[in-house]
């Protein structure tokens, strides 16, 4: 077991946590990444876009601090000289998989952050339905593009 991996997981879990709790108590806001970004882009709400601005930057400077400092990207194609590997059914359909997504997000109301994350701390009877969807969903597409299309799986 890699415990560097598990602990920084852990500590990402942690930081996550930590920022929705500062943005419920301090704004009474929601940290789901898709109603910040589409409120964002399609509301443009008055007054309200500097902390969705704020919140978006933070999650972008991260990762590149994280860089700047040497901390790499991760590996997770498990090839040594890769970090995240081409698309394993192709950017096709990478393309596809986003804008179904997309579409999820519309039609459950949120996503994975808001319900997963911020509704099931909140006890949310929606949030917990939405998440156990997701999971049964992502283990359906596990089974289905591994399984029976044969792509996606660890080579």
């Amino acid at each position: 077991m890699d415990w560097m991996a598990s602990l920084q997981g852990l500590a990402g879990g942690v930081l996550i946590g930590l920022s929705a709790t500062w943005l419920m108590a301090t704004l009474g806001r929601i940290a789901g990444i898709s109603g910040i970004v589409g409120n964002l882009i399609t509301l443009r709400p008055k007054g309200d876009s500097a902390w969705r601005l704020a919140f978006l930057l933070g999650l972008i400077s991260g990762p590149l601090a994280i860089m700047l400092l040497g901390g790499g990207l991760g590996n997770v194609t498990g090839s040594p000289g890769e970090v995240i590997g081409a698309p394993a059914g192709g950017v096709g359909l990478m393309l596809v998989a986003g804008l179904l997504v997309g579409v999820g997000t519309g039609l459950g109301s949120g996503c994975t952050s808001g319900h997963g994350v911020c509704g099931l701390a909140r006890l949310a009877p929606r949030s917990m339905a939405a998440t156990g969807v997701f999971l049964v969903m992502a283990i359906v597409t596990v089974y289905i593009s591994r399984h029976l299309i044969g792509i996606g799986g660890l080579q």
